[in-house]
């Protein structure tokens, strides 16, 4: 029996040390990249891009724009989206077999989340070849702890179909789904998907709704769903649902009250203490707005006898 040396791959310093054939085959690397913010780019992600033999991306034209900002010139880019990715794996797995590198990018955040990867991370594992990644920005989960929701159990939706029975019933799952739910929507359809949501689990669940993510227009609307409004919609849209809630996790009409009676003691207007309360509790505005209406009423009635 022999054995050969195996050849550490270094990338950014670290080593990950390949025995037998495997050292004289390439990696196949899953590298994201910035979701609006350039500067949320990685030195190991620059590192990596700029020693690999090709770069698989959704558009070039983009791709080449975040490789100019890194100083990476002249790099062999390939056209890898979800029209051409299964005709790009006979490429990807012949330049492995080679022995050199594959990058694969998409126009931002991480390959294989809702964006072309998926498929060329299967065939290389078949195949036989190492796959890695370099970690970074990913939409779903910046959106999720931005959310002010539950973060100890999520569930990621991707986008929802877009019509006929298929998207009822992924509605009604997600209606019944205790953990909190992410789903990412276009534009011209968010309007429609939040109406949706409200329908299928109800105006008062609460949920967040991001765009422009890391970029200068930041904004993440917050409130139950009945109550969201996005305006003009623009840039890509993350919907963070909360999941459906137990009989005992919501606040009962008595928390409310009671929030609502310290406000008012406190010095607090109706207009105030609603909102203090709705805020403090996440109980929909209209709800706390009538609790309040009747404690007044209460309180008036009882001063006039």
């Amino acid at each position: 029996m022999t054995s050969s040396r195996s050849t550490p791959t270094t990338y950014d310093g670290e080593a990950t040390q390949l025995t037998g054939h495997e050292s004289a085959l390439g990696t196949l690397w899953l590298v994201s990249t910035p979701i609006g913010n350039l500067g949320d780019l990685t030195p190991r992600a620059i590192e990596v891009l700029s020693k690999v033999d090709l770069i698989c991306c959704e558009d070039t034209r983009r791709t080449g724009k975040l490789l100019h900002h890194a100083g990476l010139a002249n790099r062999r880019m390939a056209v890898s989206n979800d029209h051409t990715e299964m005709h790009r794996v006979d490429q990807v797995l012949a330049t492995l077999g080679d022995g050199h590198d594959v990058a694969v990018v998409t126009d931002a955040g991480t390959p294989g989340i809702s964006d072309p990867g998926e498929r060329l991370v299967r065939a290389a594992v078949e195949a036989g070849y190492r796959v890695s990644a370099v970690p970074g920005p990913s939409a779903d989960v910046v959106a999720l702890v931005l959310s002010g929701l539950s973060t100890a159990r999520y569930v990621f939706e991707g986008f929802l179909p877009r019509r006929g029975r298929e998207r009822a019933e992924r509605l009604a799952e997600i209606a019944a789904e205790r953990r909190t739910i992410v789903l990412y929507e276009a534009p011209h359809r968010v309007a429609g998907t939040i109406a949706d949501l409200s329908a299928a689990c109800g105006p008062d669940r609460l949920t967040a709704v991001a765009r422009e993510l890391t970029k200068v227009f930041e904004e993440v609307i917050r409130g139950p769903l009945g109550e969201i409004d996005v305006g003009e919609p623009r840039g890509e849209y993350v919907v963070v649902v909360e999941g459906r809630p137990t009989p005992d996790s919501r606040p009962s009409d008595d928390d409310v009250r009671s929030a609502l009676a310290d406000e008012f003691a406190s010095g607090a207007s109706t207009r105030d203490g609603v909102a203090a309360v709705t805020r403090q509790l996440g109980v929909a505005k209209r709800t706390v707005y009538a609790l309040a209406l009747a404690l007044q009423h209460e309180a008036d009635r009882k001063e006039t006898t």
